[in-house]
Formats: structure tokens, sequence, C-alpha cells
């Protein structure tokens, strides 16, 4: 079993339902388990019906072992990792700088890179510690998700060209960010490790949802990182198809899924539609029981 699972995928695929359900799923198995969102429209705390924000926060009604809960969740907060990890970088520079260029480092941390970076930077310091058995990742769409992947691969280049832009870049600092390479590097390797972290992409039974789900999984694999599974989500089941509106809908879903099979070959979960949204922790565990029932692998 893998310690890190990533999920990913287009905006309304049901990511955030897959992931909420297998974090459950861990949880009863008896698993310490953290789920961990950093999509900033992540919507946890009403899957998981509690709040939940920018802290570590014990969900109820899911497993306890010695009086002590074991499903965790967060939502990371971009502007409020964003504020730590400039303070992080910022902090130990105040009191040898002169208060001129410590404004123009925070100037320099004042882009949308620095606020991908520290939601980045939050998720390794999870994946730097050991305090769980599992940590579900439910990260924001495939796109953003990649860029922040992408981050850690090419540091000298970085620090080079940084160097040459007068020693700033939207890491902070040229030296702080040479301090930060032995952790991203260390992440990185993680990430590329396919016994500990496993990526797995939620999609549609859809030729949109498909083409993304192959061009992030061929993008996620030119910097060494394989995903590890696809969930085929929103299924139409034949019976419920008499009316030839759903009838043509179901047609459709087949052929993208035979496709799907054809030219993606890693190990498939198939989700039929439900007829009602997946809330709350009894709801959950339904879709947790039918994810972890139906799993066809394909080398």
């Amino acid at each position: 079993m893998s310690q890190y699972i990533f999920f990913s995928g287009k905006g309304g695929v049901g990511k955030t339902t897959m992931a909420s359900a297998t974090a459950i799923h861990y949880a009863i198995e008896g698993k310490k388990t953290l789920i961990v969102t950093t999509d900033p429209a992540s919507n946890l705390a009403d899957v998981f019906e509690q709040e939940i924000g920018h802290k570590i926060t014990p969900i109820n009604n899911v497993g306890v072992i010695h009086e002590s809960p074991l499903l965790f969740a967060m939502e990371i907060n971009p502007d409020e990792a964003t504020k730590e990890y400039k303070e992080r970088i910022v902090g130990p520079f105040r009191e040898i700088m002169p208060e001129d260029v410590i404004a123009t480092i925070e100037e320099q941390l004042s882009g949308a890179c620095t606020t991908e970076v520290a939601s980045f930077d939050r998720f390794i310091d999870f994946m730097e510690a050991d305090d769980y058995d599992v940590i579900v990742f439910d990260t924001a769409p495939t796109g953003h998700t990649i860029r922040l992947l992408e981050l850690p691969v090419d540091w000298s280049k970085h620090i080079e060209e940084s160097v040459k832009g007068g020693g700033q870049t939207c890491l902070g600092p040229v030296q702080a960010m040479q301090e930060s390479k032995d952790k991203y590097d260390r992440a990185t390797a993680l990430l590329r490790d396919t016994e500990k972290t496993t990526f797995i992409f939620v999609m549609r039974p859809e030729e949109l949802s498909l083409y993304e789900t192959l061009r992030a999984s061929r993008e996620l694999e030119t910097i060494g990182i394989k995903s590890g599974e696809i969930i085929i989500n929103g299924i139409l089941p034949e019976e419920v198809c008499e009316v030839e509106f759903f009838r043509k809908k179901y047609e459709s879903q087949q052929k993208v899924i035979k496709e799907t099979e054809r030219v993606i070959q890693k190990p498939k979960r198939y989700m039929f539609l439900r007829d009602t949204e997946a809330k709350g922790i009894e709801a959950l565990k339904d879709v947790a029981e039918e994810l972890f029932g139906k799993v066809k692998s394909q080398e």
C-alpha cells in the first residue's frame, strides 16, 4: 500500500468524492489517515458535512482506535499558506537585513508563482512528516497540479537564471532557495517512488475527459512520475437506458470506455453514476465499498 495517494483530474469529474471515499476506506481499515486538499475550489467541508478549514481537523464518526480518531482533513488555504511561506523565507533575514532589502524580498514574493509554491511547500511538509499511515492529496485540477510538480525539477537552471536576474525568484532569495533544494529533492524522489506514491486520475467517460487524462498522464511521465490508476466515474447503467436520450449517452460512454482501455494500460476502477449527491459519512462509505470492489488490472 502506498503511503501517499494523489488524486487529480479535470474539474467536475468527482475527484474530491473519490479522494474522500478512499480516505474513509483506509481509516475504516484501522489506518491513521489524513486527506489534504490543495484545490482552492475544494468542497471537503461540504462532502464531510463538517467545518474543516486551514487546520488539521478530526473527522467525526469514521474510525477510532484507543479513543483517538483515525481520519483527519485539512483544506489548504492558498492565502494562509502563502503568508506562512513568506514568513518562513523572510523571517531569518529580518534581523540582519535593512528594511528596504526586506521590502524588496517581500515584493518579489507577491506573485502568483509564490502562491503555487507555498501550497506545494505545505504538502511537502506533510510528506516529510511521519504522523500518518496514509495521506490522500485531493489536488487542484490537472494543469495546476502538474505546474506544482514541475517546479522543483530543474533547480540548477532556475537558480542560475535567478542569479542573472538579480538574485531573486518567486521562491525567495537564491540563498533561501538553495537551502530548500534538499527538501524539494526528497519530495521529488518520493513522488517518483511507485512503492510509496500512487497517482490516480479521475475521469468521466467522455472524449474531452479522456484527452485531458492522457495529456496529464504523459506530462507527469516526462518528469519521471507514473500515474498508477484510472477511475472512470459517472457511468450510466445499461438497465436505465430505455429512453432514447439515455441510450445514446450510454453508447457514447461505452465507446469512450473502450478507447480508454485501449490507450491507457493502467489498472482501472469503474463507478456508476449515482442518483444522489455523495455527501456525509454514510454516503461516502457506500462510495468506498463500490470503489474498492471494482478494480480491473491491465498491464
